[in-house]
């Protein structure tokens, strides 16, 4: 499926993903909100980054906005079970529901069948995601430069150290990698997807790791078939990558992550 280029998918999707937690928001009392968010205390999600030589973030969704349909039999739970037997450091979870078929309720799925970090990728911008992905199970969350202000990015990056949940700060060129490192950002995604018009380039994280300090973690995302993939962005500087849709396409999920590291091994 070929996507216009003047086609702004992701203000679409912004706009798809407000409208969505508008819908949730309104299903729950502010106190047993509260309650739930409460009652689920984080992993260290960075640690587990930092753990290993290249650590894998392995994603699940059902589908995306460009390539339609991954699969017709979508399990979370399984998901998260193969990823762990298959040496991933941690799990991401699409839950943009028009977009990518997901909901916070996936994060609860994967929760309870694997005790990893888990990342919730979403195009977050109010606060209430962040203690919702908290509520729901996860540790982390996902905020695009593309999609907040410098202040706005500011302000949710507050917000989740106050919530104890990690912020991965999604960048796509040298200017967004400026504003994350201004407004504090420790952990770095380098997509090599641009969220427009979701061309794919995987030299952008040999370009944008040198700009990075160097205790500050590096995610490289989207773009990652092959084992050279994986080296090549590695080689480049990153800590982690962040893989899917050739997870979710493959017959065997936890030796497709084997194979992408099997270089280092």
């Amino acid at each position: 499926m070929t996507v216009p280029r003047d086609e702004d998918l992701l203000s679409r999707l912004v706009v798809e993903a407000r409208q969505d937690l508008q819908r949730r928001r309104a299903l729950i009392a502010q106190d047993l909100f509260e309650r739930a968010v409460a009652s689920y205390t984080p992993k260290d999600f960075t640690a587990a980054l930092r753990a290993r030589g290249l650590a894998v973030i392995a994603e699940m969704k059902q589908r995306t906005p460009t390539m339609g349909v991954l699969t017709q039999d979508y399990r979370p739970a399984d998901l998260a079970h193969a990823y762990t037997d298959g040496g991933a450091a941690a799990i991401s979870v699409l839950t943009h529901m028009a977009g990518f078929g997901g909901r916070p309720e996936h994060i609860q799925a994967a929760r309870a069948a694997t005790s990893l970090p888990i990342l919730r990728k979403d195009f977050v911008t109010d606060p209430y995601e962040i203690a919702e992905a908290r509520a729901a199970g996860a540790d982390a969350v996902l905020l695009i430069v593309s999609a907040l202000d410098r202040t706005h990015l500011a302000e949710l990056l507050a917000v989740a150290r106050s919530r104890g949940i990690a912020a991965v700060v999604e960048v796509h060129d040298e200017a967004e990698t400026h504003v994350a490192l201004e407004t504090g950002a420790q952990l770095i995604g380098i997509n090599h997807r641009d969220l427009r018009t979701f061309a794919v380039d995987i030299a952008l994280t040999e370009r944008l790791r040198k700009l990075i300090p160097p205790a500050v973690v590096v995610i490289a995302e989207s773009g990652i078939r092959t084992p050279a993939d994986a080296r090549r962005v590695y080689e480049a500087g990153a800590d982690a990558i962040l893989v899917g849709e050739v997870l979710m396409r493959a017959a065997d999920p936890a030796q497709q992550i084997r194979e992408l590291t099997q270089w280092s091994a």
